[in-house]
């Protein structure tokens, strides 16, 4: 799943909030982690018996004792019901209530992310990230400072946000109606009558380029860039979210308000509500959240993506010990027949045993643990409207860039060409079935599978399945997933660093 449950952000930070780029925190967590483990190794040095007179063919007494876990019994899982219901506009709305807490989490997503700047102006990138950002600044009734002294005097969080193949706005507030009459008013103004002020899109404009060129800072920023301009080549998907230095100077306020006449309409919309409401109440709010929104006309559907097919390595030079490495291809589309879930989920499996974080994945055993090449090195599928991007990402010294790459591919070619174990299977299986029910644990994750489910148009059977999905899976049809999926051959791979890994000469000199 791509989207994630939306937090209250800064401003500044709402500019930047779907920019895609490989986060450094991870290997910086995985360094910490090291780095205490050494500092405990060396603090108990001396109590410790000698390394020569430890059996590591013996097995761990502590683990030989926890008969417990031999007889427990499988989980069951009761996923949250779903309600369904449409407005009198015919959004489609999915409702769970839950009453443990007084709170409502509402989530309406538009098919209307930064893969439609470009109908609105052809070389508009950054429209739509514009438009989410500017829903926040004020109303016509209410400038940028009422209104955002409103937000804050009601305690709410509210946002609205635009990624590639959609836009959010989610509220979410206290349930009783001296919070959330308010706070569904203060909604309803960001979506029918934000100002769009001059003089605040000026401002947003002006840090936004900041922020940008500070972007060419990052190798993470500029390896994530130039991978999706290279794999989507003149796709809607290729630009950056937020624009760029060369189009966002020219983003003006009536292509904003031309952006939220065309794409924030009710033809467009679904919308997501979990909380302590019944559903009687949860129509009226439906009703009161979307009444007026204009009719409007649903968005074109997206055009497919064409797949490399030979591979295409790119070299950006930077001032860094480190290189940061991205590879990859073409994944999948958001699967929505049972069929190609199950295949989803195949895939989903045979991936997690190849490229998860955790430190039973294979690229980590061999490129982290026993080559030492990186702190961390993982790779996921992320399935839109369209098909989105696989990409496996990490950094590691220049001088061992080329043979970390090499190192990847060999482990990548290996799963492939002898598939992973039963063993392996059956670790994962079990660890995405124990950690499923995780995903609804709150109000908070309820909805943003709700959200998902219904901008997809997922059946419920999408989350009702999901345990007899992961438990149908076969290890021949997992690994034979991973070969039709994966081409290792035409992968692109992305560069960023000091030595271009390709130049067999400076790279050995270095």
């Amino acid at each position: 799943m791509t989207q994630i449950p939306f937090l209250k952000k800064t401003k500044f930070s709402s500019n930047f909030k779907q920019l895609p780029y490989l986060s450094a925190c991870a290997f910086f967590g995985m360094m910490t982690l090291t780095t205490v483990a050494q500092a405990d190794m060396a603090g108990g040095e001396d109590a410790r018996t000698p390394a020569a007179a430890v059996d590591t063919s013996a097995p761990i007494a502590a683990l030989a004792k926890l008969s417990s876990l031999d007889n427990v019994k499988p989980l069951k899982v009761t996923v949250p019901k779903i309600q369904t219901f449409k407005t009198k506009a015919g959004i489609p709305v999915l409702f769970v209530p839950t009453t443990t807490l007084p709170i409502v989490d509402i989530d309406l997503r538009f098919n209307a992310g930064s893969a439609r700047d470009g109908s609105i102006s052809p070389s508009g990138f950054g429209i739509a990230n514009m438009t989410a950002t500017m829903l926040e600044q004020g109303s016509k009734r209410l400038d940028e400072n009422a209104f955002t002294r409103a937000v804050e005097t009601l305690g709410i969080n509210l946002s609205s946000g635009a990624y590639k193949d959609m836009f959010i706005v989610s509220l979410r507030s206290l349930s009783d109606d001296k919070h959330l009459l308010p706070a569904v008013d203060l909604m309803t103004q960001m979506l029918i009558e934000p100002s769009f002020d001059e003089q605040i899109l000026a401002r947003n404009k002006a840090r936004l380029l900041v922020g940008l060129q500070q972007q060419k800072q990052d190798p993470g920023s500029l390896a994530s860039i130039a991978f999706s301009k290279a794999l989507y080549g003149d796709h809607p998907y290729a630009h950056p979210s937020v624009g760029t230095l060369e189009t966002v100077p020219n983003i003006t306020r009536q292509q904003l308000i031309n952006f939220k006449n065309r794409y924030l309409v009710a033809a467009n919309a679904s919308l997501a509500m979990t909380g302590n409401l019944t559903l009687a109440q949860a129509k009226n709010l439906a009703e009161e959240i979307t009444a007026d929104l204009p009719a409007g006309q649903a968005a074109a559907t997206l055009p497919e993506p064409k797949p490399l097919t030979q591979s295409q390595h790119i070299h950006i030079p930077f001032p860094s010990t480190q290189t940061t490495v991205l590879m990859g291809q073409l994944g999948d589309k958001r699967a929505t027949d049972p069929q190609a879930q199950q295949k989803q989920t195949n895939f989903a499996v045979g991936n997690e045993v190849l490229a998860g974080g955790d430190f039973n994945a294979r690229l980590m055993t061999e490129v982290r643990q026993n080559l030492g090449y990186t702190y961390g090195i993982s790779g996921s599928m992320n399935p839109m409207l369209a098909r989105g991007p696989y990409q496996i990402g990490f950094s590691t010294r220049n001088d061992k860039a080329r043979a970390a790459i090499d190192a990847s591919l060999a482990v990548i070619n290996e799963t492939l060409d002898k598939g992973i174990t039963s063993d392996e299977m059956k670790l994962t299986t079990d660890n995405l079935k124990n950690s499923f029910p995780m995903g609804f644990a709150s109000n908070a994750g309820i909805n943003s599978l709700l959200g998902m489910m219904n901008f997809y148009q997922l059946p419920h059977s999408y989350l009702t399945n999901y345990v007899s999905r992961i438990e149908q899976v076969k290890l021949s049809e997992v690994n034979q997933t991973l070969r039709d999926t994966l081409k290792p051959d035409n992968f692109l791979i992305v560069t960023v660093g000091e030595v271009n890994p390709w130049d067999e000469k400076k790279s050995k000199k270095k």
